[in-house]
């Protein structure tokens, strides 16, 4: 039997046998891109920290916070929307894009953000929120006023005399409806989330042209990418056809991938993207692989990589099947192998916590499966989105009554189910496990009060758990999520076969362990994920190759004769 402990990795670490300065030899020069090899920290910026007291994080927050991202070891951030805004879906209801909210800062801030990141040696990648903007939005107020204004053709607008104009849904609507009357101009206006985010007009050039023009000022200013919010929409037929009934239940086909998407996105890339060295990527990936690589590979110069939602949509409250899980990244992961980049992720802004949803979150098993979902994060072919608090393990907030939400999508959801006479409490049950507002409670740094986030009342109550679960307490912890998330990060960005390296599913039908290989040239690794509270054996016949262990989550890995007992949650990369 052999038992690799945390002695064995540290030597190891301390020889150079994780990482060596000619590691990046078995990849092409032409295939190697730095947003391929970035491993990219999401930062929402109403929560993340507040500099002065008002319950809201800020941007001289997040510059207080500039070295303890750095030593995450991360090379990227992505930033929320941080833009003029009334607020209404928390800054993706812009109402300047060249200006940055009141509640955030001011621009002089950005500036020193910016400056300060590329300090540090990290990228700043942007959130450009462009299917929709406020209604507030000075083009959308001109838009309104009249019909033969100059800004009416920047949205989508239906007279009325014309009839009610054919049923689109909207997502954040308490009635489902995507149309809102105006009586100013008689007609209808066009509106796939709330009614204060109205959808911009992409078949209007001039549109095109003002997006493009707003892309180049902040490119201007150093940002290093941009990710497109909800543009898988942005291309309509203005015509307005009827749908089938019920197409709501899945309106993917409908809405995503329409029209004239890809030459607007070919537009873009030659008006922007082509002359500066920025990051592009979408939200969404469209309805099928061929979307995808459509969208991203190299030769359609479009975007650099895919945003696929399949992965994160299987989480449910009643739990989720890891053989589809393992499916659906394997599947993903094969149709890119050869051509394109994807972006790997379980969690986001509009998503719950990763822990809450795919790990363990009670208290025997919330560090080992935080862990174990981060290795499985940062293990994966594709550029890896770490989610503010994750590092940490950070949990769902436990909310029980709709008065305790702040996201529209959420209590538009709860009083369209009152109306329709639903029921509530299931609605309520479900929002507990799946609410973005799960995602979105204040950054917990250490056990004060607030959990170190505010000197005021936070715009979302901090979790209880702030006092165990915070920076300050697993900084101080060898054995905690955070350090073995930054022992993670370090892992990946010095072998670039966690990058580049081919991925094999292993056992795909072990209803409770996730294995793989990745290897590069001569190198090949072994991944080995217990998703179960459960000690489990796993007999492969690559168990018996070991050369040494690059990671574990526990102390360590006892292995004899092609066989290792995992631990609950166990997560472990050997060396081949």
């Amino acid at each position: 039997m052999t038992k690799f402990t945390a002695l064995t990795l540290l030597l190891l670490a301390m020889l150079g046998c994780t990482g060596k300065p000619d590691a990046f030899k078995d990849v092409p020069a032409g295939e190697r891109a730095w947003w391929k090899e970035a491993v990219i920290y999401q930062v929402y910026p109403r929560s993340f920290k507040d500099s002065n007291g008002d319950g809201v994080g800020d941007l001289k927050g997040i510059i207080e916070k500039l070295d303890y991202i750095k030593s995450l070891g991360v090379t990227a951030v992505w930033l929320n929307p941080i833009y003029s805004s009334p607020n209404d879906d928390n800054g993706y209801d812009v109402s300047d894009y060249r200006n940055i909210m009141s509640d955030f800062g001011t621009m002089a801030d950005f500036d020193q953000l910016l400056q300060g990141m590329h300090q540090r040696g990290i990228k700043l990648i942007m959130d450009v929120v462009v299917n929709h903007s406020s209604d507030e939005h000075p083009w959308f107020v001109q838009s309104r006023s009249s019909r033969d204004n100059p800004y009416r053709d920047y949205y989508h607008w239906w007279p009325a005399e014309k009839g009610k104009p054919n049923y689109r849904y909207s997502l954040f609507d308490v009635n489902g409806d995507a149309w809102k009357y105006d009586s100013t101009t008689n007609a209808y206006y066009l509106h796939y989330f709330s009614q204060k985010q109205p959808d911009l007009n992409w078949e209007n050039p001039k549109v095109r042209q003002e997006v493009y023009d707003i892309m180049k000022f902040w490119a201007d200013k150093g940002v290093d990418g941009f990710r497109l919010d909800a543009f898988q929409f942005a291309a309509k037929d203005t015509t307005f056809p009827e749908f089938p009934v019920g197409y709501e239940k899945n309106f993917m086909p409908y809405y995503a991938m329409q029209g004239n998407l890809h030459s607007y996105l070919k537009e873009m890339n030659d008006a922007v993207f082509s002359h500066y060295d920025v990051m592009s990527v979408a939200e969404g990936a469209g309805n099928s692989f061929q979307d995808a690589h459509d969208l991203v590979d190299a030769d359609r110069h479009e975007l650099n990589m895919a945003y696929a939602f399949e992965g994160v949509d299987i989480a449910k409250p009643d739990g989720y099947s890891l053989v589809h899980l393992k499916a659906v990244f394997s599947r993903w992961d094969s149709a890119f192998a050869e051509k394109g980049w994807l972006s790997i992720f379980l969690s986001n802004h509009d998503q719950a916590r990763l822990v809450s949803r795919y790990g363990n979150d009670s208290p025997p098993f919330r560090s080992p499966s935080a862990k174990m979902l981060n290795t499985f994060l940062l293990s994966m072919r594709g550029t890896p989105y770490c989610y503010y608090g994750d590092e940490l393990g950070m949990t769902n907030s436990g909310f029980k009554s709709i008065s305790q939400y702040k996201d529209i999508s959420a209590i538009n959801g709860y009083q369209k189910v009152l109306n329709e006479g639903g029921d509530t409490l299931q609605y309520l049950k479900n929002m507990a496990f799946g609410s973005r507002d799960n995602g979105r409670t204040p950054m917990q740094w250490d056990a004060k009060t607030q959990a170190g986030f505010t000197s005021g009342i936070p715009w979302l109550p901090v979790p209880a758990n702030y006092v165990s679960i915070n920076v300050a307490a697993e900084e101080q912890d060898p054995a905690s999520v955070l350090n073995h998330f930054k022992k993670m990060v370090q892992l990946r960005k010095t072998n670039p076969v966690l990058v580049y390296g081919q991925y094999q599913l292993l056992a795909p039908e072990n209803p409770d362990i996730y294995a793989y290989t990745r290897t590069l040239g001569a190198q090949k690794v072994l991944v080995l994920l217990n998703f179960s509270a459960k000690n489990l054996p796993l007999e492969l016949p690559e168990l018996k190759s070991i050369k040494e262990t690059w990671i574990n989550n526990y102390p360590e890995a006892s292995v004899s004769d092609g066989t290792i007992s995992l631990q609950p949650y166990q997560a472990v990369i050997f060396n081949l």
